[in-house]
């Protein structure tokens, strides 16, 4: 078994590489180690994949045509393809919607063009979001409507979501979307509220809690997300009434907790109180993410176990060793 993991260097791509690896599993990956933060973050991660023998790192851009579809000789022995790599951020997304349109929407369809070129390939899984819902109220199915996103990150996910059922049809390829929501844990991304919430109150600087604190969101943790995207990857779908293959599912912790609690549970974990600056909602934000994972249950075996009790001192306790708080 051979896996590519694009966007290797990233949040879940390094967690779900680690679990591979650590099973024995080949995995090459590929990243571009962009700048929308800290590249030292993703260079750290990437050291502890170059750390196994089956692990082959690519540096390059999705987007890259020449270079990804020339890789299909390197991967003629690939059976899956865990597409990861994306521009994320639904703020960033206001303020430069290029970089979303060409790494979600056309990165994208370059990484679908290379799985159908792949002989041995038995499965092409990707990350979508929980943005696709846009304000849709939970909690939210696979079935709940999606086609209203309120982001230009929202938008492009579910673009990609449209070419894979496309791809799935014309190509015959095996195809599994994830719709993530908020992941959290060790080695998360800068930009996130766990981790901006976590440094200024170890810092003693100010946050600001937008909508007031009246926002609620389905915090799922890393571990779970791992478990959950590995069994996508073991079950290739069967056809629906369509005829395509081609499924989607929610990976959420289905326990949408109100963003004051979360904030209490992080000044616990970091052992001192937060300054909270009260601002209005954000431009494209949400009042609430709430995943409805019962098809994740039935089909992928899905339990998440980890509360945010749980996670988030796990967090705090690595943000300290990987800053020498």
């Amino acid at each position: 078994m051979l896996v590519f993991v694009t966007g290797v260097a990233g949040f879940i791509g390094f967690h779900c590489a680690k679990s591979l690896l650590r099973d024995g599993i080949a995995v090459h990956g590929i990243d571009n180690l962009n700048d929308y933060y800290d590249p030292a973050l993703k260079r750290a991660r990437l050291e502890q994949l170059k750390a196994h023998a089956n692990f082959r790192f690519i540096p390059g851009s999705i987007v890259d045509r020449a270079l990804m579809l020339g890789l299909d000789a390197e991967l003629a022995a690939a059976t899956h393809l865990l597409h990861l790599a994306a521009q994320p951020g639904v703020r960033y997304s206001l303020e430069n919607p290029l970089a979303y349109l060409e790494a979600n929407v056309l990165g994208h369809g370059v990484v679908l063009e290379l799985a159908r070129r792949l002989p041995k390939l038995e499965h092409f899984v990707y990350a979508s979001s929980s943005s696709v819902y846009g304000g849709g109220k939970g909690p939210l199915s696979p079935d709940s409507d999606a086609d209203h996103p309120i982001s230009v990150y929202g938008a492009t996910k579910r673009a990609g979501e449209l070419l894979a059922d496309c791809y799935s049809q014309l190509y015959r390829l095996p195809a599994t979307g994830l719709r993530y929501f908020t992941v959290y844990g060790p080695w998360g991304r800068p930009d996130m509220a766990p981790y901006l919430f976590s440094m200024a109150i170890l810092r003693g600087e100010r946050i600001q809690v937008f909508n007031r604190g009246n926002l609620r969101r389905d915090f799922t943790y890393i571990d779970d997300i791992v478990a959950g995207t590995r069994a996508a990857l073991a079950r290739i779908p069967g056809p629906d009434a369509r005829g395509r293959r081609h499924a989607l599912y929610n990976l959420g912790a289905d326990r949408p907790q109100p963003l004051m609690h979360f904030i209490e549970v992080v000044e616990r974990a970091c052992g001192r109180k937060a300054m909270r600056d009260l601002v209005d909602m954000q431009p494209g934000d949400v009042a609430e993410t709430w995943a409805d994972i019962s098809a994740s249950k039935r089909d992928l075996g899905f339990e998440p176990t980890t509360a945010i009790e749980q996670g988030i001192p796990k967090f705090v306790a690595w943000l300290r060793q990987y800053h020498g708080l």
